[in-house]
């Protein structure tokens, strides 16, 4: 019985010599069609179609004889490794890597990557990709069959970006396109294929790589005196939107929201941006929401001053929030009833909310619970001191409210 396979990446290039060697000896070869078709697989080995990796596993643990799995780039990067390397299957691994197909992408279009986030999109994840997408400048995106560059750019409708699609990387068919995101719908693309997102502010550092480059992934591009979060706002002199801008609130709002990557983070009435802009920081994409043209405006403001991505969105709830995309978490910063039903309506995992009164805030519980949340409340009460003679210099009373769902957002 096969207690070993030799998991071999291949990208187009001749095999390496410990790649034919593994083929040369296997009696059981697993790959696409494409990999079964190279003249260096054995006639005589026995071919798997790979389609559920676990039951090529299965073939293979039972398999008399040597066992060799073929995959497309580095096959231990969002690769059939994992899969293999399951207890269940028992199956000692050795993989003979190639180029990933993420690293040949960026090669083709002749950026680093090293500052790139990097996502996988199938139909069920496809959202929270979009999401990630919004969020963040740099994205190379592994796409799937109706998870495509078409899918992503409508799912990112409002949202400008420009596309580079590298369609079957590595074979005689191989082609670069770059488009904006607008175009990208229109036209049909081969799979497999890999999909760079560039955009937001920004976008020209991103696309250049200009910095330091001290740590893979993203890095936030905080000025380095914004430790922490709940931040007070960047002008102590700016008009306030009442209590939604208060910190000691807006701490507690995020708490409970729990913004994260892949989530889409609504905030209705989002004054002067301060929520919305931190919960950005998080890694989250957001929807800054306000009627006030000047409120629009300062929550771009904010965005810039912490270096983040928003989309803000000038419009009366809860009348606009019918053509934005669906939310994960969703903070209300005024509107009372009529918008928490609204948002109720979409089902958002959690809605946090607050009010002036208590009469409000069981109005604002009632609807939420006929909503189907689980509703928390708290009183939250503040003061501020003048440090200087430890004097009252402000006192924040208000009532919190947190709306969770039972049945989670897939």
């Amino acid at each position: 019985m096969a207690d070993r396979v030799t998991v071999i990446g291949w990208d187009g290039s001749p095999l390496t010599q410990a790649a034919r060697s593994a083929l040369s000896a296997a009696t059981l070869v697993a790959g696409a069609a494409h990999h079964l078709a190279l003249p260096e697989v054995p006639p005589r080995a026995e071919r798997i179609r790979l389609g559920s990796v676990d039951l090529a596993a299965r073939r293979i643990a039972g398999h008399r004889g040597s066992a060799v799995v073929l995959a497309d780039g580095d096959p231990g990067f969002f690769g059939v490794v994992r899969t293999l390397r399951a207890p269940e299957h028992g199956l000692e691994v050795e993989v003979v890597p190639a180029v990933s197909s993420v690293a040949t992408a960026f090669a083709r279009a002749g950026m680093p990557w090293d500052d790139a986030r990097i996502v996988v999109a199938h139909r069920r994840t496809l959202r929270r990709a979009v999401n990630v997408c919004r969020a963040h400048t740099k994205v190379a995106v592994l796409t799937s069959p109706g998870a495509g560059p078409a899918e992503l750019a409508l799912l990112l409708d409002g949202v400008h970006r420009t596309f580079v699609i590298c369609e079957e990387l590595g074979t005689s068919r191989e082609q670069v396109t770059v488009l904006t995101s607008d175009k990208v719908a229109d036209l049909v693309w081969r799979d497999p294929n890999v999909v760079i997102v560039i955009g937001g502010a920004g976008s020209l550092t991103a696309a250049s790589g200009t910095g330091s480059g001290w740590i893979a992934g993203h890095e936030p591009g905080y000025p380095p005196e914004l430790r922490g979060w709940a931040l007070p706002p960047a002008d102590p002199r700016a008009p306030q939107a009442g209590e939604g801008e208060y910190a000691g609130l807006r701490a507690a709002q995020l708490a409970r929201l729990g913004p994260r990557v892949g989530d889409l983070v609504w905030d209705i009435g989002s004054g002067g941006g301060a929520l919305a802009a931190e919960a950005a920081r998080f890694g989250a994409a957001v929807i800054a929401v306000d009627a006030d043209p000047d409120a629009c405006r300062r929550s771009e403001s904010e965005a810039r001053r912490l270096g983040v991505q928003l989309q803000v969105v000038q419009g009366h709830a809860p009348h606009v929030l019918e053509r934005l995309p669906e939310p994960d978490v969703v903070r209300i910063g005024g509107g009372g009833v009529l918008v928490v039903t609204a948002v109720a309506d979409r089902r958002p995992q959690r809605i946090v909310t607050h009010a002036s009164t208590r009469d409000e805030a069981e109005a604002i519980g009632a609807a939420l619970a006929a909503g189907g949340y689980d509703v928390e409340c708290a009183l939250l009460q503040a003061v501020e001191l003048d440090t200087a003679d430890w004097t009252e210099r402000e006192r924040t009373v208000v009532f919190l409210l947190c709306g969770r769902h039972p049945e989670p957002r897939a």
